[in-house]
């Protein structure tokens, strides 16, 4: 699971089995259609599943979390998550 920043300054959360050829493929706008529009991308926070599905879900949850606690994750500022507002998928 991988989170980029692109260059809006807007955060892509996506998950793949090969991390480095999925930033080159957002790079080079074979990517989603997000990164197309807004690349190109950094990579600025990843997490390693030893199973694909337990990627895709974590990459499901935080895709509904706000700016601000992403921004936490980015930043290993875990203990502020709890307090930052939750998305419908936290309940």
């Amino acid at each position: 699971m991988y989170i980029l920043e692109c260059s809006d300054g807007s955060l892509y959360t996506g998950s793949t089995k090969h991390l480095l050829l999925r930033i080159q493929q957002h790079q080079s706008g074979e990517g989603a259609n997000h990164t197309k529009k807004f690349g190109p991308v950094r990579p600025v926070y990843y997490e390693e599943y030893s199973r694909i599905d337990w990627a895709f879900n974590r990459e499901k949850k935080i895709q509904g979390w706000s700016r601000a606690k992403k921004i936490a994750l980015i930043q290993g500022r875990l203990s502020d998550l709890p307090n930052l507002a939750k998305a419908y998928r936290d309940l």
